[in-house]
């Protein structure tokens, strides 16, 4: 199955737009798990996993936090991503690295994520233009996520800055929507901090799928991104959720307890649907 057929595969049977965000900080993992696994790591989002993928459709492992554990974070990635593909194969696998450099180097990173990896989608950041977008386009059955308008404090540094009349992140966005209709896969990221910018993001791209960072912790409006973001058909947004819902509880019912917030996160998103 390409990303996108996993995608909506899991959306139409979950009745879902929740992505859990894999975000494992080894300081917030619950004691018992410290106690019971060489690799807690891989245990800790094992147990989140399967107490949540009836409800998910999609799951967003972020990077940094598996990098800064050195060779064996890298390695309990590997098993995590290894462990969704051979349990709930149905569930697509985004990786949250936000790559960009010049072609040579962006086709070593599409190789990491893609062929090694075997994630199914990737994000992207393409300050550097096509050239750096383009090794990863070149994978049809992947997704390419690319950074239109984020969800953090300073996105208006840059995002916001006029270019040909127009702020900057709508200059990348009807970008972003003439790489697609080459490559047919592209995606982007609007955070759900922005709905009014993601309503004018909408129209560019009516028919686009949208990773949507910001509920949670971060303080995302959810009615409003649900009513500026989503197509006609109700779905093409990918609404993540990491910190609220992996570190629900610090305590042995850390799994269900995660299970419980994603439930209140999809009733919440379905009821405006």
């Amino acid at each position: 199955m390409t990303f996108f057929e996993k995608l909506d595969f899991s959306v139409n049977k979950n009745n879902s737009l929740v992505c859990i965000g894999l975000d494992t900080d080894p300081s917030k993992i619950p004691r018992c798990l410290l106690e019971e696994s060489d690799d807690h790591i891989f245990e800790f989002n094992k147990a989140i996993i399967d107490a949540t993928f009836d409800l998910v459709c999609a799951y967003k492992p972020n990077s940094a936090y598996y990098e800064a554990q050195g060779v064996e974070g890298l390695a309990s990635l590997e098993k995590t991503i290894d462990y969704i593909y051979s349990t709930y194969p149905e569930i697509p696998v985004i990786l949250d690295v936000k790559r960009g450099d010049i072609g040579s180097t962006s086709s070593q990173y599409a190789k990491s994520a893609f062929d090694y990896l075997r994630a199914d989608a990737i994000t992207l950041n393409p300050y550097l233009g096509f050239d750096s977008i383009d090794p990863f386009l070149r994978y049809p059955d992947k997704g390419c996520i690319i950074l239109c308008r984020t969800s953090n404090e300073s996105a208006s540094d840059f995002q916001d800055l006029e270019s040909g009349g127009k702020p900057l992140y709508i200059k990348i966005a009807e970008k972003i929507n003439e790489w697609d209709k080459i490559s047919h896969n592209c995606l982007m990221v609007v955070g759900a901090t922005w709905p009014e910018q993601m309503e004018q993001i909408r129209k560019i791209v009516p028919e686009m799928n949208l990773l949507v960072p910001g509920i949670g912790k971060q303080g995302g409006n959810l009615e409003g991104t649900l009513k500026a973001g989503l197509r006609a058909d109700k779905a093409g947004l990918i609404i993540n959720s990491g910190r609220s819902i992996i570190y629900a509880s610090s305590g042995v019912d850390f799994a269900s307890k995660a299970r419980i917030e994603t439930q209140k996160l999809q009733a919440e998103i379905n009821k405006h649907r």
